[in-house]
C-alpha cells in the first residue's frame, strides 16, 4: 500500500516547470499531490526532512545495462536497480544487448514485469533494430514498440552493411520511431583505446576519430534521405560534436548524450594498463574531452548518462587489451554532473535538466508509458532528495552495484544521495 509523503523544507528544483525554491513536497496515492504547501487534511505517514537538501524530479538515465537475463554473475535486476535509485535514478533506459537479445515481445514484457515488482527504477528498454543483433533481419518494430519499447538499437553492434541501416531508418521514419545509434565505423572501430601518442606508446591498438565521424556522416545523409529521429549514443571526440552542431543547425532530427566517463577522463587516465579506463566509446584525447564537456553547457548534447555496464571480477583482472570494456556509473551519475556543473560555473537547474527533463523528453517521445522528469502535480511521483554538498569516497563499500569496478574509485566527491521516491514508493533512504 502507498503512503502519503511528505518532503520537508528542501530546495525544490524542477527544470521541467522552471520551479525553484524552498517548499514541501506532498505525494499521496503515488502522485505529487502537492508543491508549496500541503492541501488541507493532507496527513503524512512519513516525513522526510530535507532542510539543507535539493529536492529534484528523479535522474533520467539513457544507457544503464542490468544484465538480466543471462548475465546475473556481472549484475541483476534486483542489485542494479538498488544502485540506482540508491543514486536518485528512478527511470532508465536499457540497452537490448541481454541475453537473450531483446528482440522479442514476449522478453521485452517479461523484463518490464521483472523490474516493476521490485519497486524501484521504471525501465524503458530498447529493442533491438535487427534479429539477434546480427545486422541482417530487421525486427518486427511494431510489436516490439506495444510490448513497452521505446526505440531501437544496435547496442555495441555495428551494422557493417549500409543497406540494412537505410531500410532501418526508412521503416523507423514511416511509424514515428526513434533509432539509437553508436556512432562508429564497423571495420575502424575494432582497437581497444583511442589511436593518439599514448596507445601508440602502449603498443594498444587504435580507434580513430575517424571512426566516429565516417559513421556521422553516414547516418546523417540517411537522415536527410529518410527523415528518420536518430539518437546518437555516447560520443566521445570533438570532431564527433562539430558535426552534430552542424546537423543540428541544419535541422536533422537528431539528439545526443555523453557518458559521464568521456566527460571527466581522457586516455592519459589509463595509467599503466589500468584496466577499470577499459570502456566503449574508448578514453580519447584531453582536447576531445574538453570539447564534450562545452558541448553539454551550451545544449548541442541533450543528456548526460551514467553508461553502467556492470563486469564480472575475472572479466577485469585480465591484461587491458583482454578486458572486458565496462565500469559501474549509476551511483555516480549525480555527484559526477555536480563536479562538471561547478567545474564549468553550470548552474544547478541547468545540470539537473541535462538529467531529468531533457532525456524524459528523448523517452517519452515514443512512449506512453506515463513519463518521468518532473515534478508536475498529479503527476507521477519520481523524487531525488540529495546533499548536493555532502563528501563521499567511491569504493567497493559505498557503492551497492553488484560491480564495484570504475575508474573513479578513491575519488572523493560531493553530493549523496538522501532519498529517492520512485513511483510514489520510499524506494531508498540513507541510514
Amino acid at each position: 500500500m502507498l503512503k502519503n509523503l511528505l518532503i520537508q523544507g528542501g530546495r525544490v528544483i524542477d527544470p521541467a516547470s522552471k520551479f525553484d525554491g524552498v517548499a514541501d513536497v506532498a505525494i499521496a496515492n503515488g502522485k505529487v499531490l502537492a508543491v508549496g504547501t500541503a492541501p488541507s487534511g493532507f496527513v503524512a505517514d512519513e516525513t522526510i526532512a530535507a532542510q539543507g537538501c535539493i529536492v529534484a524530479p528523479g535522474l533520467v538515465d539513457l544507457c544503464a545495462r542490468l544484465r538480466e537475463p543471462g548475465q546475473e554473475h556481472k549484475g541483476m535486476l534486483a542489485s542494479e536497480l538498488a544502485a540506482a535509485v540508491a543514486g536518485g535514478v528512478t527511470a532508465l533506459v536499457c540497452p537490448p544487448d541481454t541475453d537473450p537479445v531483446l528482440d522479442e515481445p514476449g522478453l521485452v514484457e517479461m523484463l518490464r514485469y521483472r523490474a516493476r515488482s521490485l519497486n524501484h527504477a521504471r525501465v524503458f528498454p530498447l529493442g533491438a533494430l535487427t534479429r539477434n543483433l546480427q545486422g541482417e533481419v530487421l525486427t518486427e518494430m511494431q510489436a516490439l514498440t506495444e510490448a513497452g519499447c521505446v526505440g531501437f538499437s544496435q547496442a555495441e553492434v555495428t551494422l557493417a552493411n549500409t543497406q540494412v541501416l537505410q531500410r532501418a531508418l526508412q521503416y523507423a521514419s514511416t511509424f514515428g520511431y526513434t533509432v539509437w545509434l553508436r556512432p562508429q565505423d564497423y571495420h575502424l572501430g575494432k582497437g581497444v583505446a583511442a589511436s593518439g601518442p599514448f596507445a601508440t606508446r602502449m603498443g594498444l591498438a587504435g580507434v580513430p576519430v575517424a571512426a566516429e565521424t565516417i559513421a556521422l556522416h553516414t547516418i546523417f545523409e540517411l537522415m536527410r534521405a529518410t527523415k528518420a529521429r536518430v539518437h546518437l549514443c555516447r560520443l566521445s571526440s570533438a570532431a564527433g560534436v562539430d558535426l552534430v552542431r552542424q546537423a543540428k543547425a541544419e535541422g536533422l532530427l537528431v539528439t545526443c548524450d555523453v557518458s559521464i566517463n568521456s566527460l571527466h577522463l581522457s586516455d592519459v587516465d589509463m595509467g599503466y594498463f589500468d584496466s577499470r579506463t577499459r570502456l566503449t566509446p574508448p578514453l580519447r584525447q584531453t582536447r576531445d574531452r574538453d570539447a564534450l564537456r562545452t558541448a553539454l553547457a551550451d545544449g548541442t548534447i541533450d543528456a548526460l548518462v551514467s553508461d553502467h555496464m556492470p563486469v564480472a571480477e575475472d572479466e577485469k583482472a585480465l591484461p587491458f587489451a583482454e578486458a572486458e570494456p565496462g565500469a559501474t556509473g549509476l551511483e555516480l551519475l549525480l555527484p559526477l554532473g555536480l563536479k562538471w556543473a561547478s567545474d564549468m560555473g553550470v548552474a544547478l537547474p541547468q545540470l539537473l535538466a541535462l538529467l531529468t527533463s531533457r532525456p524524459a523528453a528523448l523517452v517519452q517521445s515514443t512512449s506512453a508509458q506515463g513519463g518521468p522528469g518532473g515534478l508536475a502535480v498529479g503527476g507521477v511521483a519520481d523524487v531525488c532528495v540529495f546533499d548536493p554538498q555532502a563528501p563521499w569516497v567511491v569504493g567497493a563499500d559505498t557503492l551497492q552495484s553488484r560491480s564495484h569496478h570504475t575508474p573513479f574509485e578513491g575519488y572523493e566527491l560531493l553530493g549523496r544521495v538522501r532519498a529517492t521516491v520512485a513511483h510514489g514508493h520510499l524506494a531508498y533512504q540513507a541510514a
